[in-house]
C-alpha cells in the first residue's frame, strides 16, 4: 500500500497543495513552523479520520477560511483507491471512498493503516495513563473494528454510571439501576481487557528486538500492562467498589484506569532514561507497532517520521534509516530541519526517494532518484 498523490485545501497552514510522492522515501526539510508537520498530519488524517495533534476538528481549518478538503490517491493491494475528506464550519465531517460516503467514520479506521512517530510521543513517557491508553486504542482499533465499538460503548456507559453516582442522594440511591449498568459495563470491560492484554503480550518481544537494533546497546527494556482486571473479574470489581464509588461520586475502577509501565533495566524509563534512550525507546515502540499492524492486517502501514532525529546520535540515526529503508517497511515520510543530515541519510540508502524543500507551507521538489 502506498500514497501516490495528496491534495489539500485550507488544511492548517496549507492553503493549497498537490504533491506526487515516491513509492518508498519522501523527505521534507525546512525550518520549524513552515508546514512540514501539517503535511504529515494531513496524511494521518486521511487514515484515522482525525488529526494526530488537534482534538477539535474545526481547528484544522486554515485561519480565515470556513472549510478544508483533503484527497488521497492510493494503491492498496494493487487497486487504486480515492479517499476524500471535507469539513465545513458548523457541519459534519464527510469521508468518501471512491465517491461513496461512509455511514460511520469508524468503518474507515484500519483501511489505510498508519504509524506516526513525532516529538509529541514524549507524552507516552511523561504524560498520564490516558496518553498510553490512547496509544493502545489507536493501534488495536486499526485491526479490530469491534474493539473500537466496544470502547465507545464502554465510555458511554461509564458516563451514565458516573452521572448516576453524582446525581442520586444517599437516601434515594437506585442500586437496581446501577446493577443494570454494571452488568453491561462488565461485559464490555472484559472483552476490552482481553484484547489489550493479548496485544501487549504480542508487542513486547517485537519492541525489545527493535530497541536492540536501533540502539545497538545492552539495556533491557520491557512493557507491562497494568489493569484492575488482571486480578479481579470486572463484575466483581464493580460490585466490590460500589460504596467507595458512591463516596467519590465517580467510578474508581475499570479498564478506563488501565496503564502501561515502560521500563529500562527494570526501572521506569521516565525516571532512569536519558533523552536519547527515551527517544530510542519511543521509536522502537512505534516500529513494533508498525510490525504488529503489518502482520495482522497484511498491509505495510504508511510510516510518518516527524522531526525525530533530534537528540539521537548520528550512529542511531543511520541505524534507524537503514532499518526502515529495508524492504520490510513500505512508504516512508520524513521531516527534518537539518538539510545536510537528511542528505547524508539518503546517500546511505539504495531505494528511490523524493526530497522536498518546505517554506511557508509551499513544497518544492529539489531532488529525486
Amino acid at each position: 500500500m502506498y500514497l501516490k498523490r495528496l491534495t489539500a485545501i485550507n488544511f492548517k497552514s496549507i492553503s493549497q497543495v498537490d504533491i506526487e510522492f515516491d513509492i518508498k522515501i519522501n523527505c521534507f526539510v525546512g525550518n520549524n513552523g513552515q508546514g512540514k508537520t501539517n503535511l504529515l498530519d494531513a496524511i494521518y488524517y486521511l487514515s484515522m479520520c482525525k488529526s494526530s495533534l488537534t482534538v477539535n476538528d474545526s481547528q484544522v481549518i486554515r485561519h480565515g477560511q470556513d472549510l478544508f478538503v483533503l484527497q488521497g490517491f492510493y494503491q492498496r493491494n494493487g487497486v487504486d483507491e480515492h479517499i476524500h475528506c471535507g469539513l465545513k464550519q458548523g457541519e459534519g465531517k464527510v469521508f468518501k471512498r471512491n465517491g461513496k460516503a461512509y455511514e460511520r467514520l469508524a468503518d474507515h479506521i484500519g483501511f489505510l493503516p498508519v504509524v506516526m512517530v513525532s516529538p509529541t510521543d514524549n507524552e507516552l513517557v511523561d504524560g498520564s495513563g490516558e496518553e498510553r491508553r490512547r496509544y493502545i486504542n489507536g493501534v488495536i482499533s486499526q485491526i479490530d473494528r469491534i474493539y473500537l465499538d466496544e470502547v465507545m460503548r464502554y465510555n458511554k456507559l461509564l458516563a451514565q454510571r458516573n452521572s448516576l453516582l453524582k446525581s442520586h442522594s444517599r437516601s434515594h440511591f437506585s442500586y437496581d439501576l446501577l446493577e443494570a449498568i454494571d452488568i453491561q459495563l462488565a461485559e464490555y470491560a472484559s472483552v476490552i481487557h482481553s484484547k489489550r492484554k493479548a496485544f501487549v503480550e504480542q508487542l513486547i518481544p517485537i519492541f525489545q528486538e527493535y530497541y536492540q537494533r536501533v540502539s545497538g546497546g545492552q539495556e533491557r527494556v520491557s512493557i507491562s500492562y497494568r489493569s484492575h482486571l488482571n486480578e479481579t473479574p470486572a463484575d466483581s470489581l464493580f460490585r466490590e467498589n460500589i460504596e467507595k464509588d458512591r463516596a467519590l461520586q465517580f467510578t474508581s475502577v475499570g479498564i478506563h484506569r488501565d496503564d502501561l509501565t515502560l521500563t529500562l533495566d527494570g526501572y521506569p524509563i521516565r525516571r532512569e532514561g536519558s533523552q536519547g534512550q527515551q527517544k530510542t525507546y519511543l521509536i522502537a515502540l512505534k516500529l513494533a507497532q508498525f510490525d504488529f499492524l503489518s502482520k495482522v492486517s497484511g498491509l505495510k502501514p504508511l510510516l510518518l517520521l516527524d522531526d525525530i532525529f533530534d537528540k539521537l546520535d548520528l550512529n542511531r540515526v543511520h541505524q534507524l534509516i537503514e532499518l526502515v529503508a529495508h524492504d520490510g517497511f513500505g512508504q516512508i515520510f520524513i521531516t527534518d530541519t537539518n538539510k545536510h543530515r537528511l542528505e547524508e541519510v539518503l546517500q546511505r540508502v539504495s531505494s528511490g526517494y523524493k526530497f522536498f524543500r518546505v517554506d511557508n507551507s509551499e513544497f518544492e521538489l529539489v531532488a529525486s532518484r
